[in-house]
């Protein structure tokens, strides 16, 4: 049979294994469960425990297979030991998603240093700390995908997000560069670059800026730069990352993915 008479079977996930950090809340909840729904099994990681078994509990209930872990990815050995319980539980690991991720909001010439320092911890040695551990892994199990997240910050300057948007330019580069590293060991690596999305990230704009009115501001300049007019849901990522994940993008890897819609359009 023609692998095109059979579509859907590319995205198919059974027998595989996931983790997902950030998993207790926006893009990193939608990930596990879309993973989850294409038949992986997922390991979920967060520091807000609740929200971490919330996610499973709704995996679970779906009919799927899934355990949460407290992990700070900043802990480069809470990290690993994340990945541990996934291999521990189910012998292998396919595919690895470092969502996990904060904000910073402030300008260049103010930002504190520790707002600094735990910025680049998180976002950037976070996601470095997860690539480790499972290029690990995966070496064992005979190759796999890892996703990273950087964000549409990394397209365009705005002032007060320097902190962040550089921790994110910095995820690109260790995507390109362990993509051409593990690539031989048969590890795919890509990063996705998200455009404005609703979640808790973004919602923190509600206390900050005035409220529900501060959020439609945003949330309408944001569709102004749209060509499509639209605002980003958690669950268009969670797609591009399945996609990224499964067998139907085995010809891809070292690329930004940008699902934002048309927020920004590089040359």
């Amino acid at each position: 049979m023609s692998e095109a008479n059979d579509v859907l079977n590319p995205f198919r996930l059974d027998d595989r294994v996931a983790v997902v950090t950030g998993g207790a809340s926006g893009i990193g909840r939608a990930t596990a469960e879309v993973l989850a729904a294409a038949g992986a099994r997922v390991a979920i990681g967060d520091v807000d425990e609740a929200g971490a078994d919330e996610t499973v509990e709704t995996i679970r209930k779906a009919g799927g297979e899934a355990i949460a872990r407290r992990c700070d990815v900043s802990v480069r050995d809470q990290v690993h030991e994340l990945v541990a319980a996934a291999t521990e539980t189910w012998s292998r690991l396919d595919v690895m998603c470092n969502v996990a991720g904060v904000a910073c909001d402030a300008m260049l010439v103010d930002v504190p240093e520790d707002e600094v320092d735990r910025t680049v911890a998180i976002n950037l040695k976070g996601t470095l700390h997860g690539c480790q551990a499972a290029v690990a892994a995966m070496r064992e199990s005979g190759g796999g995908s890892i996703i990273n997240v950087a964000s549409g910050a990394i397209d365009q300057a705005m002032p007060g997000y320097g902190v962040y948007a550089f921790t994110k330019a910095a995820v690109v580069m260790l995507t390109q560069t362990l993509a051409l590293e593990v690539g031989p060991l048969g590890i795919r690596v890509n990063v996705i670059a998200p455009g404005a999305t609703l979640t808790k990230f973004t919602t923190r704009r509600i206390n900050e800026a005035g409220g529900e009115a501060a959020l439609a501001a945003f949330r309408k300049r944001m569709e102004d730069l749209s060509p499509i007019g639209l605002f980003g849901d958690p669950i268009d990522q969670a797609w591009q990352i399945l996609y990224l994940a499964a067998d139907a993008s085995r010809f891809c890897t070292g690329q930004i993915w940008r699902a934002n819609g048309g927020q920004t359009i590089p040359r």
